[in-house]
């Protein structure tokens, strides 16, 4: 899950984190109170989207005084944010976040993310702080710090000082980095994030580090041991259809393809998508029915595959262990009927039961085509969809 600048920072601030004052708006009449509140000076209005880049899209803009908040605010909100992170149709801003201002010696770029190729959780920095670090890596690689830490041991004073010192910095400021990053990490790990990125960390002209930018993003599976975080969802930034599939306790991600994938177990539900590519087909998505599919998960299942233009087929690939076959065909038969399903539906039972239910399949009078193997599955839908 996707925190918002204002959340993360929120999140950092309680975790110790040097963070300035703001306020999140709605309004540019709030945005102006917002600037009064936070002295009448200096102050950075801040599109409040899902998206990095805001700047370069007109996101984020400086105010000199509150009546240039007010006008920053009106620019921004209801506008169609385009970054390179987004869509050509941009993202609907609908709040601003309005934050002070602050003297900035220096730029720094600073990250923490879960490292599975190392199985260590990664500090990746540069002193190209502002700039896409995606840019960085490509041009100025030798600028890319990386220092993996083990998780076993956890964060030692000695990983901050290398930090600071591979980023230039003398030892008084490396100690002031090695206790920022240090409290980094344990919110990190406390709070089962997977991603921090904080672009840009700045130097001010007092020598103190500040948190200027922040993008968090939770690992959902461990939102249940965090309801303070979990409140943070926001559905306007949300896929309609992920928050559907969530709600029957299905696992849903959105593809670019045009054959939509209904499968019990995630393993399986690789092997599918990748089978589908194998015959040169594109997967629409990733869908985990779980274990124990049921009539109205199926049904809910395919409401989210069809609510998708672009999917012009569906295969449904189940292995019936929990649930038997015949009983999955049955929902299978039942979901078609109810939501009148038109496109070309392919269906591959194994397991318990399997011969039953592609006999169920077969004898129905729906367009239903029961097949044995998963390459024939793929095949088969694929012909189907042209």
């Amino acid at each position: 899950m996707n925190l918002h600048e204002y959340q993360s920072k929120i999140l950092l601030k309680s975790a110790g984190l040097p963070v300035l004052n703001g306020f999140l708006c709605y309004t540019p009449a709030e945005a102006e109170a917002a600037a009064d509140h936070l002295g009448g000076d200096v102050c950075v209005v801040k599109a409040q989207v899902h998206a990095g880049g805001r700047g370069k899209g007109g996101g984020v803009k400086l105010a000199k005084n509150s009546n240039e908040a007010r006008e920053h605010a009106e620019a921004i909100l209801g506008m169609h944010l385009v970054t390179p992170q987004t869509s050509k149709e941009g993202k609907l801003v609908r709040k601003v976040y309005v934050e002070d201002g602050c003297r900035i010696k220096k730029e720094y770029y600073l990250s923490m993310l879960v490292d599975r190729s190392n199985r260590a959780i990664s500090i990746i920095a540069s002193t190209e702080g502002g700039m896409d670090i995606e840019e960085v890596a490509e041009k100025s690689p030798e600028k890319i710090i990386n220092i993996a830490i083990d998780p076993v041991v956890g964060f030692q004073s000695f990983y901050g000082m290398e930090l600071g010192f591979k980023m230039g910095l003398d030892a008084k400021l490396s100690r002031k980095l090695s206790s920022l990053v240090k409290k980094l990490y344990t919110v990190f790990v406390e709070k089962d994030l997977s991603l921090v990125e904080i672009n840009p960390l700045v130097l001010t002209e007092d020598d103190d580090f500040v948190v200027l930018d922040a993008k968090c993003t939770v690992d959902g599976n461990a939102l249940y041991r965090h309801p303070d975080i979990k409140q943070f969802v926001d559905y306007d930034e949300e896929d309609e259809r992920d928050i559907k599939a969530s709600k029957y306790g299905l696992s849903y991600v959105g593809l670019d393809g045009n054959i939509g994938c209904m499968v019990n177990g995630a393993g399986l539900a690789m092997g599918t998508m990748d089978i589908i590519k194998h015959f040169n087909g594109e997967p629409a998505n990733f869908l985990d029915v779980g274990g124990g599919a049921s009539k109205e998960s199926v049904t809910e299942a395919l409401k989210i595959l069809l609510s998708d233009s672009k999917v012009k087929g569906v295969l449904v690939n189940i292995f019936g262990g929990i649930v038997k076959c015949d009983l999955i065909a049955n929902g299978i038969m039942d979901a078609a009927r109810d939501l009148e399903v038109k496109v070309p539906l392919v269906v591959r039972l194994q397991g318990t039961n399997a011969k039953e239910g592609r006999k169920l399949l077969a004898d129905s009078d729906l367009k239903i085509t029961p097949v044995e193997t998963m390459s024939e599955a793929a095949q088969k839908i694929i012909e189907l969809v042209g």
